[in-house]
């Protein structure tokens, strides 16, 4: 019986074990001979943006200004980080590595890199400075705390070893600061330690195999051209206010968008979509599966009215003139060595389209971000497009402005004249000269308005301005464009008239200056008093010279075409802004004075453009400023005379007299019309006039 019982019990054991048996063969088959390496392992998704290539900046011909290239990215997965066994120690050998190879990085934390600590939130952006506070309240510090103590508080949760250096501590930190704050607190895109990395850059780092930092291709801007600077803009992150407003058009909180220039202008048309992509990985950073969501969409190509080649030519021959005031300057007393800043604009007269927008002195866009703290306190301030931002007196360009409201209001007509005495003694209180008598003790006799035009007799205009009065000048420079809004899609100031109520604004508490006198009529007759314009109000209003009164939008914005330029989007018409009624009499005595100061042997301009082979029509000035050192100087012109194509308009400060600055606009006109020559090195001689 008990041998029975145990046969039984051996064979109950044997069945259990071959049960065992399969059972563990089965578990093998299933779980490591025929297993999927990822199928049960901890994953984790991620999703992040895309960000959409940007549309790229044309000339009017076609010529790509602004483009975008392929770009590396280091950019840390937290998820794999942060399971991998030595964060910290990764990190210690990523910070040394990039010290010892020169490597910058990105790094946000608000600390100062060495002792004593101390914060550096002012360096930042608003936007950064809101993720700081929302980083202490999220590990409940009070907003008092002091940096050492953060930094200790930091350093024991971080749990970093007390035998590294300071210099250590501090980078890892850094960038343990800028991971948490994409674990939990906000919605920011991925950290990218390294945006554009070189590819040596790239290669020392990725051989130290750390944890969860990846490549990631992206794109950057790329300049086609070293000139355009102010005008093509610079690209920067969202700011916390501009996010307020681009956060409905579905900008991430980290996008970058134009800042100025084109970029900014026309962000709209450039910035395209971004695709949102998920990412599976498993603990070791491998991609287990990936896709998009949503497809990233190019932005829009925008083709500006801009002729790069007229640009070229433009900022050159400005370039050109300055430096050489600069050395030689002008005339026995050398005039203009103190020259300092200038622009140069020159507008399509028929469609108001901006063909070239160039100041001086500038920068390389290339290398805008590396420049920029030199840039900021550079001489003669290279970071102002003074075409756009700066408001200048006119002098005396704006005599075309009193010949108009005087003819109109019949004070005088085309052939009325008048006899120059050098020193205008009409009131007792005030008696201003003559230019050509202050410097040589001359007058310019007795002259008609189109004479008085073209040698620029300030005598002249003192009796015009005298007899046509402050309200009927002051309607004629509106009506042309001085003082208001051009219509350009960049940021313009518009500086300017000199009338009374201009005067009770910038003098409100003075109440020797609440009037408006008859002194300040004859100031405002020659361009001077408080009028300020800028440059490109001068040729807004040049062109509409040329148009007989009518003023055009300028406009920089040509045609807009979708990313693969099969679709026109958007193409800009010409618009009428306002026109200033000229009779035919007014528009005959400043068209032929105007060509007289070319074609005459008095003109203020005939040594530099009356052998040109177009006929030009021009106006020199020269303006005083109130400060110490020489005027500043101020030219216009366009061309054909007689059928009007191109106006342009130069400003220098302290370029001494206006004729010169001929030696401006001449290279443009020559590249415009398809003339070979370019201005002489030696540049031609002055005469005496303003």
């Amino acid at each position: 019986m008990d041998r029975v019982t145990r046969v039984r019990a051996m064979a109950l054991l044997l069945f259990f074990v071959m049960i065992l048996g399969v059972f563990s063969f089965r578990m093998y088959s299933l779980q490591i001979r025929d297993v999927d390496p990822n199928a049960n392992q901890t994953t984790y998704t991620t999703w992040n943006r895309v960000p959409a290539a940007r549309g790229e900046i044309l000339d009017r011909n076609g010529n790509v200004l602004v483009t975008n290239r392929a770009s590396y990215n280091l950019v840390f997965n937290n998820y794999v980080f942060y399971n991998s066994e030595t964060p910290n120690e990764s990190l210690r050998r990523l910070v040394n590595l990039m010290e010892e190879n020169g490597i910058s990085y990105i790094e946000h934390f608000p600390v100062t890199m060495e002792k004593p600590y101390d914060y550096t939130t002012q360096t930042l952006s608003t936007s950064w400075q809101e993720y700081f506070k929302e980083f202490l309240n999220y590990r409940e510090l009070d907003s008092d705390v002091s940096a050492a103590q953060l930094m200790k508080q930091l350093r024991e949760a971080y749990r970093i070893p007390n035998d590294w250096t300071e210099q250590e501590v501090r980078k890892v930190i850094g960038i343990r600061y800028e991971l948490e704050l994409r674990s939990d607190l906000t919605s920011l895109a991925p950290y990218a330690l390294i945006e554009d990395a070189s590819a040596e850059h790239l290669a020392a780092v990725l051989e130290l195999n750390i944890p969860g930092l990846n490549v990631e291709i992206t794109t950057v801007r790329e300049y086609a051209t070293t000139y355009a600077a102010h005008i093509l803009g610079t690209m920067g992150y969202l700011e916390k206010d501009e996010y307020e407003v681009y956060k409905d058009q579905g900008y991430s909180m980290d996008a970058k968008i134009g800042k100025s220039g084109f970029e900014a202008a026309f962000e709209e048309q450039l910035h395209g979509t971004d695709g949102v992509k998920y990412t599976t990985t498993d603990a070791q950073g491998n991609v287990v599966s990936e896709y998009f969501s949503k497809e990233p969409k190019a932005g829009n190509n925008v083709e500006t009215t801009i002729d790069i080649n007229l640009q070229i030519a433009a900022e050159e021959a400005l370039e050109q003139v300055i430096l050489d005031l600069r050395e030689n300057g002008l005339g026995g007393d050398k005039a203009g060595t103190d020259a300092e800043g200038g622009a140069v604009v020159a507008i399509d007269v028929k469609t108001g389209e901006v063909l070239a927008c160039a100041s001086y002195p500038t920068y390389n866009l290339a290398t805008f971000s590396q420049d920029w703290e030199k840039l900021q306190d550079a001489e003669y301030g290279p970071l102002i497009n003074r075409a756009l931002e700066l408001p200048y007196a006119p002098g005396s360009i704006y005599k075309m402005v009193v010949t108009i409201a005087g003819i109109n209001e019949g004070t005088i007509n085309s052939s009325t004249t008048i006899e120059d005495h050098g020193v205008y003694t009409k009131y007792e209180d005030y008696q201003p000269q003559c230019l050509i008598w202050t410097k040589s003790r001359q007058t310019h006799g007795i002259i008609n308005v189109i004479e008085a035009l073209a040698t620029s007799c300030n005598y002249y205009f003192y009796e015009v301005g005298n007899r046509t009065g402050m309200k009927a000048i002051d309607a004629v420079a509106e009506s042309l464009g001085l003082g208001e809004e051009t219509g350009v899609e960049l940021y313009e100031k518009t500086g300017y008239r000199s009338n009374a109520e201009t005067k009770k604004e910038l003098y409100p508490d003075d109440p020797n200056m609440n009037g408006w006198y008859d002194a300040d009529t004859l100031q405002l007759s020659i361009g001077q008093g408080a009028n300020k314009f800028t440059p490109m109000q001068m040729a807004v209003y040049t062109a509409a010279l040329a148009n007989h009164g009518e003023r055009y939008k300028a406009t920089f914005l040509r045609r807009v075409i979708s990313s693969d330029y099969q679709e026109l989007i958007e193409s800009t018409q010409k618009k009428i802004l306002s026109t200033c009624t000229i009779s035919d009499d007014a528009y005959y005595a400043y068209t032929n004075g105007m060509r007289e100061t070319v074609a005459s042997s008095r003109g203020t301009v005939y040594s530099y453009l009356n052998d040109y082979p177009i006929p030009v029509a021009a106006k020199t000035g020269t303006a005083q400023h109130g400060g110490p050192g020489s005027d500043h100087a101020s030219f216009v012109c366009y061309a054909p005379y007689d059928d009007p194509q191109i106006a342009i308009a130069v400003y220098v400060e302290k370029g001494a007299q206006g004729g010169n600055l001929a030696n401006v606009a001449r290279p443009i006109m020559d590249v415009y019309f398809g003339q070979t020559q370019q201005a002489n090195a030696e540049l031609p001689g002055e005469n005496v006039g303003s």
